[in-house]
C-alpha cells in the first residue's frame, strides 16, 4: 500500500491554514506535527529540513501533518511574532488529535518552528515526544522549557550560527535525561550539508520513543 498524501486547509484563529497530511502504508505507530522556520525569512512547510524531518517521521511509521503558518503560501493572516503562530500550531495539534488514528503525538519544529513546537508542548497535555531542530538559542529565550517531561531530541549543525553547539549542550544538560543532544558535523543552520544524517537521526529517535503496535 503506498503512502497517502492529503492536501487540505486547517481552520485556525486567523482563517485557513494550508496543510499536508501524509499517512504511512502500514497502521501508524503515532502522529507528528512539524512546524516550519521563520515566515519572514523564507520558511515554509516545504523547507528542505522540514520536508526531510517529515519524511523521516513517515519512514518511522508516523502519520505527519505539515502546515504553513499564517501569511505563508495560501494560509490566511499575517505574521504575529510567534503569538498567532502558536495558535496555528495548536489548531494543527487539535486536528491531529481529532482525526489521527494513533494516540502517540510527536511535536517537531525547525528553527523558529522549534520555538513554537516546544512552547506548544509546554502548554499541552499528553505529548509523547518532542524534536527541536536548530533551535535559535541566540535569538529566542528557551528558558520556558522545563526539565523532565517527554523525550526530547535537540539537533543542530555544529556550525550553526544561531544555535551554538556549547549553548545546545548546556540546554540539554539543564533539561536532564529526557533530552538527547545530536550535533551534525559540518552543517550550518539550514542543515543542508547533513540532510541524510538529519533524516537518520530523526527516524531513529522516532522509532525508539514508542513501541510498534
Amino acid at each position: 500500500m503506498p503512502r497517502r498524501l492529503h492536501r487540505f486547509e486547517l481552520t485556525g484563529t486567523a482563517g485557513r491554514l494550508e496543510a499536508l497530511h501524509t499517512v504511512p502504508p502500514e497502521p501508524a505507530r503515532g502522529a507528528a506535527l512539524v512546524c516550519h522556520p521563520h515566515p519572514q525569512h523564507g520558511g515554509t512547510m516545504h523547507t528542505k529540513a522540514v520536508y526531510r524531518t517529515a519524511r523521516a517521521l513517515l519512514d518511522a511509521g508516523y502519520e505527519v501533518l505539515r502546515f504553513n503558518f499564517r501569511g505563508v503560501g495560501r494560509s490566511s493572516g499575517h505574521f504575529d511574532n510567534g503569538r498567532g503562530e502558536l495558535e496555528d500550531a495548536r489548531a494543527g495539534l487539535a486536528w491531529l488529535r481529532q482525526r489521527a488514528a494513533a494516540r502517540f503525538i510527536v511535536l517537531a519544529g525547525f528553527s523558529f518552528g522549534s520555538y513554537v513546537a516546544l512552547r506548544l508542548a509546554e502548554s499541552s497535555e499528553g505529548i509523547g515526544a518532542r524534536i527541536a531542530l536548530g533551535p535559535p538559542l541566540d535569538l529566542f529565550d528557551f528558558d520556558f522549557v522545563r526539565p523532565g517531561g517527554s523525550p526530547l531530541l535537540l539537533i543542530a549543525g555544529d556550525h550553526d550560527a544561531f544555535c551554538p553547539a556549547a549553548q545546545l549542550q548546556r540546554l540539554g544538560a539543564r533539561l536532564g535525561p529526557s533530552a538527547r543532544v545530536r550535533l551534525l558535523p559540518g552543517a550550518g543552520h539550514l542543515l543542508l550539508e547533513a540532510l541524510p544524517a538529519l533524516h537518520a537521526a530523526v527516524e531513529s529517535f522516532a522509532r525508539d520513543v514508542v513501541r510498534s503496535p
